[in-house]
């Protein structure tokens, strides 16, 4: 039995993060980065908080819209959670998608917060950006596999 008490995890990470960030388990893996973004150090593990209220709530917004599209894509009982894996095809091809449907330039990890100003700034809402485009690249997005021991 391990010799941490979650529960103590838990308490300490939502006192140390005020704005837990919706993409955090893409930050952490790398494959998207955030300039609104802060990484913490709790209790030997990486976390991710936002530095400003505006940026999170789009952040957010988008989350909730990628869930929204992503459940027929990835195959998601809408009364079940998330799985980890199907979490990061979700955050991590979610932003590779929407880097793409706006013509942004591959190469580095896309900055998920200016993404989602840009889009904002060509399409006006969330709720307007080119989900079916964007789901292509969730779908097909792979999670790198665990290295074998």
């Amino acid at each position: 039995m391990s010799g941490y008490n979650e529960e103590a995890y838990k308490q300490a990470r939502d006192t140390a993060i005020a704005l837990p960030c919706p993409f955090e388990r893409a930050l952490l893996s790398r494959c998207a980065e955030c300039y609104k973004s802060r990484k913490l150090l709790l209790a030997e593990r990486e976390a991710i908080t936002c530095t400003e209220a505006p940026a999170n709530e789009r952040c957010k917004a988008f989350h909730h819209a990628l869930h929204e599209n992503a459940r027929f894509a990835l195959h998601i009982d809408p009364h079940q959670p998330w799985p980890f894996g199907k979490e990061i095809r979700a955050q991590c091809g979610g932003a590779l998608g929407l880097r793409d449907a706006l013509g942004q330039p591959d190469g580095e990890a896309p900055d998920i917060a200016q993404l989602i100003e840009l889009g904002l700034a060509r399409h006006g809402a969330v709720a307007d950006f080119p989900y079916s485009e964007i789901m292509r690249a969730v779908a097909h997005f792979e999670p790198r596999r665990r290295r074998s021991r």
